[in-house]
Parts: structure tokens; sequence; C-alpha cells
């Protein structure tokens, strides 16, 4: 059989000549067919909000929920804060709030109970008992005690001591005994904040009172709690100079954040605590 037959025996819309007619009929038909079925849909789509890619609420994708903050196993837990992590804004913004409780201080918790486990006969011990006898604390384990456990108690007393509603000058007993130390509030405040610019590197500035029963502010290094045989102080209230604390808003301006630490401090705390101070 020849090329020629071949080919003019093939079906009729194969031939150019009936092309344009098939691709008219081709489309009409996809047409009628899109058309239909967008009618069979029309009902689900008011349904579904007017999209035809609408899905069900319960089909869609959920955000997922916050995980808590991993602490390890252990007798140590981090402790709630009594705000939201943006309550102290515009002072101290939500994303270090956040930050600082759920990454820096659950760190310091997961890994005072990690050194703990490894020393059974410590089974029991608070934090302040682990620091204010540190000598006793298996030598293997000391230094993470130290920085650990400080770091746990420095910043549960830390979350303690603010509030949205802090700030102002201080009341009550904690007032009489400022003025009494260091002539006036704005005085002690000049001069805490001095300590706190001057501290090097990371660490702490606080307001402690002595075994001597006498106010004093103190700066310790890293996570030094001023309850170490070493310092031998009761802490009042501190605040936390790791730039960690304070980079995200203040950047390298450590004074301008620890004159507006002020404007949250809740001194109905700090009274409690040099309560339990003259307790001692």
């Amino acid at each position: 059989m020849s090329r020629d037959n071949h080919r003019s025996n093939g079906p009729e819309n194969d031939s150019p000549e009936n092309a344009p007619a098939c691709r008219t009929e081709f489309l009409m038909t996809s047409r009628r067919t899109f058309l239909k079925g967008a009618a069979l849909l029309a009902p689900a789509t008011l349904l579904t909000g007017g999209s035809l890619l609408a899905v069900p609420s319960s089909a869609r994708a959920q955000p997922a929920a916050p995980k808590e903050p991993d602490t390890g196993s252990g007798p140590y837990l981090l402790p709630p804060l009594a705000y939201p992590f943006n309550a102290l804004e515009p002072h101290i913004d939500g994303q270090t709030m956040q930050i600082h409780h759920d990454r820096h201080h659950t760190a310091y918790v997961k890994n005072l109970n990690e050194a703990v486990a490894k020393a059974p006969r410590l089974k029991g011990a608070t934090p302040d008992a682990l620091i204010r006898d540190l000598g006793t604390v298996p030598e293997a384990i000391r230094t993470a005690v130290r920085n650990n456990a400080g770091g746990h108690l420095n910043h549960t007393m830390f979350w303690a001591i603010m509030s949205p509603k802090g700030g102002g000058e201080p009341t009550g007993a904690i007032r009489e005994a400022i003025t009494g130390t260091f002539g006036s509030f704005a005085a002690f405040q000049t001069a805490f904040n001095d300590a706190g610019v001057k501290r090097f590197g990371s660490g702490w500035v606080w307001l402690v009172q002595t075994k001597a029963g006498k106010l004093e502010i103190l700066t310790t290094p890293n996570q030094d709690s001023p309850l170490l045989a070493e310092y031998a102080s009761y802490p009042i209230l501190g605040n936390d100079v790791w730039e960690h604390a304070y980079y995200l808003k203040y950047q390298n301006r450590r004074p301008d954040y620890l004159k507006a630490w002020w404007n949250v401090v809740d001194w109905k705390a700090v009274n409690q605590r040099f309560a339990a101070a003259k307790a001692v």
C-alpha cells in the first residue's frame, strides 16, 4: 500500500482542513463539562465560604501549640510567670521575656536536674541549701551546681520582684531602710545603676542584707548568688545585666535598660523579701 493511500484512508479529523472544526468542538465540549461540574459544586461552595478550593475548617492545618519548656526529669521545676510575657512593655519587651524565661531559665533548671542526678546523696536538697553549702557538693558537679542552682535562684527572684503594676518609689520598711542607708531613694538608684553599668561582662547587681544586718549594693559575676559563702548576703532585689536580659530592645545601651527597669519593680514583693532577710 502506497503512502498516499494510507494517508487518505485515515480518519477525516486527521486532515489539516478539518483541524479547526475539531478544536472548536473539543473546546465546546470541555466548556459544557466544566459548567456542569461547577453547577454541582455550587452548593458546597456556598457552605464553605464561596471558594471552589475551600476546605472544611476541621480539615485545615491548625497552628501547633507552643511547646512546654523541657526541664528534664528531676525535682527542680521552672516557675511560671505571674503575668504575660508582654506585660512589662514598653520597658522590657515580650520577646525578650519569653526567651529569657522559656529558654535561659529553663536551661538552668534542666542542667541543675542533670547535675544533681549524678549525686544521689543530694536528693531533696533545695537550691538555697546547695548554694549555701556548696563546699559539701561533690567536686565533679560543684561548678555545674554553682552556675545552675545560682541561675535558678536568681531568675526565680527576678520574675517575682517585677510586675506590670510596679514602679514608682519604694514603700514601707524597705523605703525607710534605703533612705537610712543611702540618704535617699534617688541616691540609691544612682549608686545601684552605676554598679550595674560597671559590672564587667555578664552578671548581676544587687541590694543585699549582710550578716551584720546592713544594706549594701553588690555585684556578682555570671550566675553567682549572694547566698554563696564568699558573699554571705541575702538578696533583697537584683537586676540581671547579662545581655540576654536586654539586648533585643536596648542593644549595648545597658545604662538605658537599668534606668527603665525601675518602672517594673514590685515594691510589695521587695518588702516581702526584706522581711525574709531580717528573719534569716
